[in-house]
Order: C-alpha cells, then sequence, then structure tokens
C-alpha cells in the first residue's frame, strides 16, 4: 500500500496495481472550489488535511493512517464549523482519476438491487439519457487491468449512515465520490460531523479479499454477526400457493412435510406461511376469514408437526386500503414538498397484489405510537402466537428515502438511525427467534438477522424480471459474507415438475447452485407429489456437510450490458450485467469429518461451450479422484485437471477427495 501526498497536497492512494489520484472534499454531492489546503502532518505514519473555504465557512478534515499491523490504511473525515443554516445532505471525498482499473464491483444496496463487477470501458457506447449501474453501497473493490489481485475499499460500520461509492464513468480515467449521507440528521451540540472508518487494503484474491472486509465490518458492528445458528431448512408457502392461502391447504402442504421428511430423515427445521393471511398491508393483528382458528391454533399445529412456526410480515409497508391507515393516516411518511403520503409503490391496474390498496406507504416510525404498534404486533406474534421464524420483507420501505425526499414526524435522525431503530426493537422483541430479512440493507443489518436473503424472487422461467438472472448474478457476488456475517438466502428452490417452465436441467442446474453456498435452503412445493428424481436432488441440497463454497473464478470475466426496451415512463434503457464468460464455478472443500469436496460448473450461456480447468486454479492444489454426482461414475485415477463440454443452461457436479469416492449416502444416493 501507498499513501502520500502529491506536490499540490492532494491525497493519493496506490496499491494492487490501482491508483486513485487528486482526493478532493465533497459537500452535497459537489466537488467544491476554492478550499485553502493546509497540511496538519504528513509522515511515513500519518497524514492529516484540512482545507478551509471562506466563501462556504466551517472546513473539511481528513486523516489517515497506515500504521495498521495488517497493512490497511485507515480514513476518516470530517466538516466542522458550518453555519447553522447549511443544509448538509451528505459529504465525502472525490478521487479525480482511478488508472489502471479493469472492473469496479457495484454493491447493491438491498436484497434486490444487485450486486456485480462493471467493466466501465463497456459502457462507452451509452447515450447520456441512459443510465448506469455506477453507484454501490458500503463498499467496493477495484480489479486492476494489469497485475493481480484487488484493492477494498469499505466502511467498518453501518449502524449509523448510509455510505455510497459512485463511479463517473463518463470519463476516462473514471472517478470515484465516496459519500456519508448526513441525511440533515441535527448537528446541535456537535463539534464536527465525523464520518465512519473507511478502510482501504488489498488483497492478493478477490473473494477472500471480500471475506476480508466483511469480517472487518462484523467485528466493527455494536452487535455481532448472529453465527450460532443451524443452517435454515424448510418449507415456505409463498411460490406454491402465493397469496391464496387458507387453513385447509396449508395443513395439506404441512402433513405431506411431515410425512416425507420423517420417511427420508429430511432435516428440515422450518415451515413458514407466507404473505396471504392479513387483509391489508399494516393490519397485522387482523387474520382473514380463510382462517377461521386464527394463527396461533395453526402454529401450533406446526410444532406439533416437529416444525419451527414461521410467519411472514412486511413492517414497514402501509397499504392505502389498510383500517391503519384509515385510522392513523399521520402514521405513514410524508413526501416533503406535497405534504401527501409517500407512495413507496403503486398498483393502479389490474394487479393488485391480492390486496385492494392501490398504493402502500412507510409507516413513520419516528411517530411514537405508530412505533409503539409495530412493538405490539411482534410481541404478540411471538409470544401469544407462538410464532418462532420471521421474515420481515420490504424492509428497504424503513431507510430508502433521505429528508430531500421524506417528511418524518420526528426530524434529526438519519433514515439509517431511524431503520436500526426499528430493527433493534423487533430483534428485543422476538428474543432468540429466527429471523430473516428480505427486502433488507445490506449491512445495516449486521448483528440482528440470522439469514439476509441475496436476490430478488425466483422465478419459473431461465429469463427476465423474476428469474434465474438474479440468483446467478447475485449469488456469486454476495457469496463472501455467508456465514461470516448471516446465513444467505438464496430463496425458494423450485422442485416441482409442472407449473414452470424451466426444463428438467434447468431445475437441476438452478437447484444445485442454490444449494452449493450451504446457507437458507427452503423449498415451496408440496413435498409429497414430487418424483423420486426431484426427491433425491432436495435430499442432495440438505444433506451433511453444507459448508460454505468458493467461487475461484471471481470477476475473472468482464461485464457487458444487453440493451432491454426503453421504460416508457422515463424514457431510460435498462441494462443487464452479463459475464463474458458465462460459466460460473463453485467450489466447496473437503471437511475434516471426510466429507468430500464437490466442484458445480454450470454455463449460463444457451451455446455448448468446452472448458479445461487446471484444478490449481480452483483452489484444489493436489491431485483429486473424481465422483459425478448424476452418472455416479467415479475415475480410475488422480487427477491434476477436469474437462468439460457443456451446452446451454447445463451444469455438472463432480465431488473430489484425495481418496478414491464411492456412491455414499449424504449425497443424496441410496
Amino acid at each position: 500500500m501507498n499513501l502520500r501526498l502529491s506536490p499540490d497536497k492532494t491525497l493519493n492512494l496506490q496499491a494492487s496495481g490501482v491508483t486513485l489520484r487528486g482526493a478532493q472534499p465533497v459537500i452535497n454531492g459537489a466537488p467544491l472550489e476554492g478550499w485553502a489546503r493546509e497540511v496538519i502532518r504528513s509522515d511515513d505514519e500519518q497524514i492529516e488535511l484540512r482545507y478551509t473555504s471562506a466563501s462556504l465557512g466551517g472546513t473539511f478534515g481528513l486523516h489517515a493512517t497506515h500504521t495498521d499491523a495488517q497493512g490497511r490504511i485507515w480514513i476518516r473525515y470530517w466538516v466542522e464549523g458550518l453555519p447553522n443554516d447549511l443544509v448538509l445532505d451528505s459529504f465525502g471525498l472525490r478521487f479525480e482519476r482511478i488508472e489502471n482499473l479493469r472492473q469496479y464491483l457495484r454493491h447493491g444496496y438491498f436484497s434486490w438491487d444487485g450486486s456485480y463487477f462493471v467493466q466501465p470501458e463497456a459502457m462507452a457506447d451509452f447515450e447520456e439519457y441512459e443510465s448506469r449501474p455506477e453507484t454501490g453501497y458500503g463498499m467496493t473493490q477495484l480489479l486492476p487491468r494489469n497485475g493481480s489481485g484487488s484493492l477494498i475499499l469499505g466502511f467498518d460500520r453501518h449502524d449509523r449512515f448510509q455510505q455510497t461509492f459512485t463511479f463517473d464513468t463518463r470519463q476516462q480515467p473514471p472517478a470515484l465520490t465516496i459519500q456519508t449521507w448526513w441525511d440533515r440528521k441535527d448537528r446541535s451540540g456537535l463539534e464536527r460531523c465525523a464520518s465512519e472508518r473507511l478502510a482501504v487494503f488489498s488483497h492478493a484474491e478477490i473473494e477472500n479479499g471480500l471475506r476480508e472486509w466483511a469480517r472487518l465490518a462484523g467485528n466493527s458492528s455494536s452487535t455481532p454477526p448472529r453465527l450460532s445458528t443451524s443452517p435454515i431448512t424448510g418449507w415456505c408457502s409463498w411460490y406454491n400457493l402465493y397469496a391464496y392461502i387458507n387453513e385447509e391447504n396449508i395443513l395439506d402442504h404441512l402433513h405431506a412435510a411431515q410425512t416425507v421428511a420423517k420417511r427420508e430423515n429430511l432435516p428440515m427445521r422450518v415451515f413458514q406461511i407466507d404473505d396471504g393471511f392479513t387483509p391489508e398491508m399494516g393490519d397485522w393483528l387482523e387474520v382473514k376469514p380463510q382462517f377461521p382458528r386464527g394463527m396461533k391454533p395453526l402454529l401450533d399445529d406446526i410444532r406439533s408437526a416437529g416444525f419451527v412456526p414461521g410467519l411472514w410480515i412486511a413492517p414497514f409497508m402501509v397499504g392505502n386500503r389498510s383500517r391503519l391507515y384509515r385510522d392513523h393516516p399521520d402514521w405513514v411518511v410524508k413526501d416533503c414538498k406535497s405534504g401527501e403520503p409517500l407512495a413507496h409503490m403503486r398498483f393502479y391496474g389490474e394487479f393488485r397484489w391480492h390486496k385492494r390498496s392501490e398504493e402502500y406507504y412507510t409507516l413513520d416510525a419516528t411517530h411514537p405510537d405508530a412505533f409503539d404498534y409495530l412493538r405490539k404486533v411482534f410481541r404478540i406474534w411471538r409470544h401469544e402466537w407462538g410464532c418462532e421464524y420471521f421474515k420481515t420483507d420490504f424492509m428497504h420501505f424503513g431507510s430508502e428515502y433521505g429528508p430531500d425526499r421524506a417528511l418524518w414526524h420526528t426530524p434529526g435522525m438519519t433514515r439509517i438511525e431511524i431503520w436500526r431503530r426499528v430493527a433493534e426493537m423487533i430483534r428485543e422483541v422476538i428474543g432468540d427467534a429466527l429471523w430473516l430479512g428480505c427486502g433488507f440493507p445490506l449491512w445495516a443489518s449486521i448483528g440482528l438477522v440470522d439469514a439476509v436473503r441475496i436476490g430478488r424472487d425466483v422465478g419459473v422461467a431461465w429469463g427476465g424480471n423474476l428469474s434465474a438472472q438474479s440468483l446467478l448474478r447475485d449469488q456469486a457476488c454476495r457469496n463472501f459474507a455467508n456465514h461470516i456475517l448471516w446465513q444467505s438466502d438464496p430463496d425458494c428452490v423450485l422442485l416441482r415438475e409442472r407449473h414452470n417452465d424451466l426444463s428438467e436441467e434447468e431445475i437441476k442446474t438452478l437447484v444445485i447452485y442454490a444449494g452449493m453456498t450451504g446457507g437458507v435452503m427452503m423449498t415451496s412445493d408440496h413435498l409429497g407429489e414430487l418424483s423420486p428424481r426431484r426427491l433425491r436432488l432436495w435430499k442432495l441440497l440438505l444433506s451433511e456437510g453444507r459448508a460454505s463454497c468458493d467461487f475461484p473464478l471471481l470477476g475473472k470475466s468482464g461485464i457487458s450490458y444487453e440493451r432491454l426496451p426503453a421504460d416508457i415512463e422515463s424514457n431510460r434503457v435498462r441494462h443487464v450485467p452479463k459475464a463474458d464468460d458465462p460459466i460460473l464455478v463453485q467450489v466447496r472443500h473437503p471437511l475434516r469429518d471426510g466429507t468430500p469436496g464437490a466442484i458445480f460448473l454450470l454455463n449460463t450461456g444457451g451455446h455448448s461451450i468446452q472448458r479445461t480447468y487446471p484444478l490449481s486454479d480452483l483452489g484444489v492444489k493436489e491431485p483429486v479422484y473424481l465422483y459425478e454426482w448424476e452418472s455416479q461414475l467415479s475415475s480410475d485415477e488422480a487427477v491434476e485437471q477436469i474437462t468439460v463440454t457443456l451446452s446451454g443452461h447445463q451444469s455438472v457436479l463432480l465431488f473430489f477427495s484425495s481418496e478414491p469416492i464411492q456412491a455414499p449416502h449424504y449425497l443424496g444416493i441410496q
């Protein structure tokens, strides 16, 4: 790592072949001109700069130290002495040039926001009106064009501020703006408004470099990650029944799950009822007439069947036709310009999401009565109804907007402080119950949830919005946090033969790809209707040795962009990132108990491809014996490389060990 000042007293960073030049202060998103720079300290251990602006008033401070025993540089910046009437939305640093950059990791803000590597030069032909994937959250990773390894930049804490990394790819070389979103937080009594610490470090590897940052964020969190929970496995109602649920069909699926799990000795822990049992979003203590006994007796039935009973809730969502909104219109967040409720989602046409509401607002958790109502809901669900597994959805509603858009009942807090206050209350009320976060601000949830959804909803097709695309993309780029910050949830796997547009091969490919991470593993299908072939696949996913996997080729291919039809309302063209090399490779290493390792290779593209990989490139350091799961064929001798030919959307699962492999029971084969 190289940290130094240029002759004009600007901060420069260089590591892993990537150079960031020309740091300057940014206030409310714009670099300010006319700053007078003063070097307070500059030596081998620390650099401290002060920028003074006579026109603005106040100073901007920057402190960087590289005395970390792990070779990390720590940067913190702040503003102080600002005029009281200055509206402070954000402040940070802008590096004017990033040299020798091949790709950067654009990490999305919440579960459905996507994470992927972006190659700036691939956007050279974008039109001015076309949106670009330039802003990521919490952290980023830079890969050099010439050279190896990576450079990681990421904040240590995420419980107070939203923090963004925005690349300007319209210029070459690109610029990078790093901002802390102050969100007009009350500054009275504060000597300075300071950022969290920004860690900057290089790493010889890509995914393990990201894991180092995840461990850093976990260790810095005010609430340590919840990692003692066994893997979450089981059944969820949504992707088979969707909102068309009632007591009768829930009990039918419960009986099937109980029967099959007992017969096949399946370690299924959870049985969760998803959306559809409450009449409107926000009316969480009301139950539809399709559940005549209410929820407590049904949850008791689930517990008696041997499962942890679970329920779905979207605590920040309020439907405009809910009883909650009718009785308490002052409990929702308002648009700061119009004073009307700020509608986060609208359904004005034929589709109404199985509800009557046309608009969905955000519960104003800064209103004390609204906050107390939400506390009451979770208390009743947990301690009176007996819910022991909570799937909280659409949680980004509570942190999506800052004060430039949203008017809260009680001002003076950042969007993350508002969100964390609610999330910490939920954890306090539900105690040690299992908690899966969906639609979640990823980094703000550290230490509160047991598991986090890492992509969009699964679908019944390979392409499109709700499809395989999000799973294939986001699982690879978010795998590094699995079993370090939480259990990763790839969403339910589809096992059914009917009522989907996926081929037999595509089902197998997506199911094993999801299961290779060793995180949350749920299905929605009626277990009593599964064929022996699909049941064998489900048993494989729940087998012993469900450790985390590696993506050894992460970041090795660039990103191109497929233009989709323009959105008529916004006149913008959307882009879906696609890997230049469509092959994805996952590797799970052998366990100490003798469980063999596994290599999974899948072709995400539509045409046949042949590949040969030295095993050393995949992290396997010695010759090994192979066992192909589907054909049940073993190699006669140890090998040092693998060669595969895969047609479109085809995959192959290979188990490996230093000793010859037979067909053991934990591979789902009897």
